[in-house]
């Protein structure tokens, strides 16, 4: 294959593997790879999930060698080379040094594995609680309330737990930014990961304030900030280069140059909403315009894994309650950013699913009928519809209510404590019954996104369609429960399953191209997009007896979530 064509590298660091693609100057991917990852749990705590800087780097740079090995492509032709990952909280020494963050008689020391506290990890509840008493200007940006996902709670778990001296040789990364970190050896920071995630304020930085009234002073050593990085405008916007590229030394662990451009990295629901929202479709045979700029903050970009992110683009920043954000910078300088998310959606279909006593019968009747088991479970509800003569799976389940929130709620309401209920079960543990349950598992994530959309709309967006990317996107009864019960018309680009480790090498072009204004982004983003096979449109198609049954059933979840907030508050009163 000609070196003549210029060709870039996106890595996408998800919560259970590493993904590499290698595409080309039209958008094209032309090889990928994915590598699975460990993550480390405690069998006598459920909050805790750990994963391991060392562990997740070699998974890289296997992928990274694998698509160069798969595509053909010579190394010099690599021009760029961009990130995403969770955002997780990733510890070393100043030396880039893991450091455990384990609970125990060795966290803190070097040395070993576990040196991440992954996104989902709810050990530092009590520390967010402390966290959202102060009223502080940094909650206005984060929707009103800190979850105890982001880095800072999990920051004063760790000086808590750890000796003062080991804590005080800590540097502090969001994934993203470790990563970025690893490859040039630089520690400049994204507006992305210290804006969405560390408490960094859009216009003015690091508060001294805050981080004093927490009990995290130290943090600020003098106005150097050592350990969280970003001071000083050592901070950038999305793929601008970082550093001199890559080193020597993570050039020969990848497998690419030295001094390949590196780009300021991106969580990875960020780059899924660049790979996803300059999409077009078509409609009836038609092709849709190319979008422009300004027409992207009517588009909500879906990206829908384990977990669930909602991302809108605003010129001006809202302020959304039980919505993280405004966000100024995080995808494009100068505009801002609202994240709304469910903590766990993918991760709940898979735990009704394998939890349910006829799983077992579940997977041995999927392998005998060569299928996968959401094909059998689809194939069971129409035949219990048609068995039961109604017309819609929705009217099949219409008195059975299921809330989702069994790993609390991230938006939009913003209460870790808030858990899973399912009102209208009866003595049935046949395989009918777990087919029932996994499509109110899928009403449940699509009502609670109508929640998401209403409460974003309500504060001053204007949201009209959604964008979908990632696993969830491959179910087309979900897809049509979101156009239904949202009411407006859901777009599945072409590259969905490929979106977000996309708009990763996106930001190794631009890297690569040395673009400074959104709107260079937005044209890389455009003829990326255009480049690419145009995506379909799932409109909204719910005939009247159905859209009634559904908003009868948004009406039940919103009184579920009054209802189990007010018996919460009485059992405490009770205990007390």
């Amino acid at each position: 294959m000609s070196t003549e064509m210029l060709y870039y590298i996106g890595v996408d660091v998800g919560t259970g593997s590493a993904r590499a693609c290698l595409v080309d100057a039209s958008g094209r991917i032309v090889a990928s790879d994915t590598q699975d990852t460990k993550t480390w749990r405690d069998e006598n705590d459920h909050c805790i999930f750990e994963q391991s800087t060392t562990d997740i780097w070699s998974k890289i740079c296997l992928t990274v060698k694998n698509v160069l090995s798969k595509s053909g492509v010579d190394k010099s032709a690599i021009k760029g080379l961009g990130f995403d990952a969770t955002c997780s909280l990733a510890v070393t020494d100043f030396d880039g040094n893991p450091v455990l963050v384990t609970k125990g008689k060795d966290i803190g020391n070097t040395g070993g594995e576990r040196n991440i506290i992954l996104w989902a990890d709810h050990r530092a509840e009590k520390e967010a609680e402390l966290i959202n008493s102060t009223g502080s200007i940094v909650l206005n940006y984060v929707g009103g309330t800190m979850s105890l996902e982001m880095e800072v709670p999990k920051i004063l778990w760790l000086k808590k737990h750890m000796d003062p001296g080991h804590f005080s040789r800590c540097q502090f990364f969001d994934l993203p930014d470790y990563f970025t970190y690893k490859c040039t050896g630089d520690n400049t920071r994204s507006f992305c990961s210290t804006t969405c995630k560390c408490s960094f304020v859009p216009d003015k930085g690091w508060q001294e304030d805050f981080f004093t009234q927490i009990g995290l002073a130290e943090l600020i050593d003098g106005g150097e900030w050592k350990q969280m990085g970003a001071a000083k405008g050592r901070v950038k916007a999305a793929g601008i280069p970082i550093g001199q590229g890559l080193t020597e030394e993570a050039a020969r662990d990848l497998g690419l140059s030295k001094g390949t451009a590196v780009g300021s990295g991106l969580i990875d629901g960020y780059t899924g909403w660049m790979g996803t929202v300059g999409a077009r479709y078509t409609e009836n045979g038609t092709l849709s315009e190319a979008p422009t700029l300004d027409e992207c903050r009517h588009r909500l970009a879906v990206v829908a894994g384990t977990s669930t992110c909602h991302l809108v683009q605003s010129k001006e920043g809202v302020f959304v309650n039980g919505v993280w954000g405004p966000y100024r910078d995080a995808a494009f300088p100068g505009w801002w950013m609202n994240e709304g998310g469910q903590s766990s959606t993918g991760q709940l279909i898979d735990f009704v699913i394998t939890t349910h006593t006829a799983y077992p019968e579940l997977k041995e009747k999927a392998k005998e009928e060569h299928k996968n088991i959401h094909q059998v479970l689809l194939e069971l509800l129409e035949k219990l519809r048609q068995e039961s003569g109604v017309e819609s799976f929705t009217e099949l389940t219409k008195d059975i209510h299921f809330y989702p929130d069994f790993h609390g709620n991230r938006s939009p309401i913003a209460d870790p404590r808030m858990r899973g209920a399912i009102i209208g079960l009866e003595l049935n543990a046949s395989i009918a019954d777990l087919a029932k349950k996994y499509y109110l598992t899928l009403e449940s994530v699509a009502l609670q996104t109508r929640h998401i959309i209403e409460s974003m709309n309500s504060a001053g967006h204007d949201i009209t369609s959604i964008y979908l990317s990632g696993g969830q996107a491959c179910n087309i009864v979900l897809m049509q429960l979101f156009a239904d019960t949202c009411g407006i018309p859901v777009v599945l680009p072409a590259s969905r399953s490929e979106a977000v480790v996309l708009g990763a090498a996106m930001l190794g072009r631009i890297a690569a191209e040395q673009v400074t204004t959104a709107e260079q982004m937005w044209n890389i983003m455009a003829m990326n997009v255009e480049m690419t096979l145009p995506g379909t449109l799932v409109a909204p198609a719910a005939p009247p007896k159905v859209k009634k049954l559904l908003d009868a059933k948004y009406k039940i979840f919103r009184e579920t979530i009054e209802i189990q907030q007010r018996w919460r508050q009485e059992m405490e009163e009770a205990a007390q």
